[in-house]
């Protein structure tokens, strides 16, 4: 196997994430479904991003809008999804470095900086979403003010780091089990909303109104926006490299192997899930006349008399708090991740905590306070162009990495995986240039 670290400037740094490294067993021998399940686990985690509360916003505008026209960005987006987490996953396992490892190793002091403070920024924003949409949870669930509901998502870190010391598997764990709580409750509202499948199907195919019409174009790349997450570019390329896999050529193909299943499956569960939100609020409000539902608050109080279910409303609640909380989890290790990587600065996982949750829940306590539900909404609106101003500069060193053979050996990407992947940047990087320009404007 050649030698892949000659094409790093750098001394290699240490393991990434060192204190799950490696810690997950991985059967040398044994069916392809045993080899599956080990492998299996970070994919999910990484679909949470394109899960999260930022998605929600967007999603139930397009839906109430629009009907079911907008599914065709979601799957686009989910695509686009597919490919960037395929090679974040690949440059972690065959370099044995996370991104932001690899940024500081190739990159100038100066340019790491930089990169450094736009993802913390990405993460912020990030973190922003999930302390709006577990406050917003909480209040519809159980009537707690919005401001109380944003500073008891500070307490969350207690919960966390409770389960960071019990192993990688257990936190995997819970987060494969709050995705599937919120897959039931959408499946419930859908079944509920009785949506018909002919313009759902119709709606996949891409239209060329999506582009010409200006509105459905702004909600369409709000889409985008909130989907791809940069911070998960980051995540996945160190999470992959918890399995205990042969750290040579041949263990290193199969854990590309079965990552990228692990991965492409899970993120057919965020499509689904993305997808049930539009659905169910094409179903409940553009085909009732209320076309101008635009936030979670209002979705929230039509749902149940609109669709004559009792439970509508709730699960959908439900739904908003897991995903807030799954958020929460793999924001955190995102954290630590892209600190230790970029910085080699370690802090203890509570001060990490602490640090990005305050800088969130700041500015959501302040819009609250002054300005109610309708500043949270477009707070959390202002959050989602925050993520697409970083995506860009996660995406461009991610793709320079996976083709340069001097860094991947004989993982380096294909020229059509090159092509693809250049292809998705370019639109990314269009799509969100336009989207800051008349948002600011």
């Amino acid at each position: 196997m050649p030698d892949i670290t000659k094409g790093w400037r750098k001394e290699k740094s240490g393991d990434s994430l060192p204190e799950v490294f490696a810690s997950i067993a991985v059967p040398k021998e044994g069916s392809f479904w045993r080899k599956l399940l080990a492998f299996s686990g970070p994919g999910l985690m990484v679909a949470v991003g394109y899960m999260d509360p930022g998605n929600w916003a967007t999603d139930i505008a397009g839906g109430a809008r629009f009907g079911y026209t907008l599914l065709s960005v979601i799957l686009i987006s989910n695509f686009f999804a597919i490919i960037l987490q395929y090679l974040a996953l690949k440059l972690g396992i065959a370099t044995e470095r996370d991104l932001a490892q690899a940024c500081r190793d190739h990159y100038s002091p100066l340019t790491s900086a930089c990169l450094w403070v736009l993802c913390e920024v990405a993460i912020a924003a990030c973190d922003l979403a999930e302390v709006i949409g577990s406050a917003l949870a909480l209040n519809l669930l159980f009537h707690i003010p919005l401001t109380v509901g944003v500073a008891i998502t500070a307490l969350d870190v207690l919960v966390i780091l409770f389960f960071q010391y019990k192993g990688f598997r257990l936190i995997e764990s819970i987060v494969a089990a709050l995705i599937f709580v919120i897959l039931g409750c959408f499946t419930y509202e859908i079944v509920a909303s009785h949506p018909d499948f002919i313009p759902i199907l119709s709606g996949l195919i891409p239209k060329q109104q999506v582009v010409s019409n200006p509105s459905m174009l702004y909600i369409a790349i709000g889409i985008l926006g909130a989907t791809v997450m940069p911070h998960n570019l980051y995540l996945h390329s160190s999470i992959v490299q918890t399995r205990a896999y042969e750290r040579n050529e041949t263990g290193k193909k199969m854990a590309i192997k079965f990552a990228a299943i692990d991965s492409t499956v899970a993120l057919l569960f965020a499509f689904f899930i993305n997808a049930a939100i539009l659905i169910v609020a094409g179903a409940a409000f553009h085909t009732t006349g209320h076309q101008g539902v635009a936030d979670i608050m209002e979705a929230h109080k039509l749902l149940a008399p609109l669709l004559g279910a009792t439970f509508a409303s709730t699960l959908f609640a439900v739904a908003l708090l897991a995903s807030g909380q799954n958020s929460t989890l793999t924001g955190t290790l995102a954290g630590q991740i892209v600190m230790e990587g970029f910085l080699h600065i370690r802090l203890k996982p509570w001060l990490r905590r602490l640090i990005t949750r305050g800088i969130a829940i700041i500015p959501a306590f302040i819009v609250t306070v002054m300005y109610g539900e309708r500043g949270i909404a477009n707070l959390l609106l202002l959050s989602q162009v925050i993520l697409s101003m970083q995506l860009s500069f996660a995406v461009i060193p991610l793709i320079l990495f996976t083709n340069d053979r001097h860094k991947m050996g004989s993982f380096v990407n294909s020229w059509s995986t090159r092509i693809i992947a250049w292809v998705v940047a370019t639109i990314i990087l269009l799509l969100n240039l336009y989207l800051l320009y008349d948002t600011f404007k």
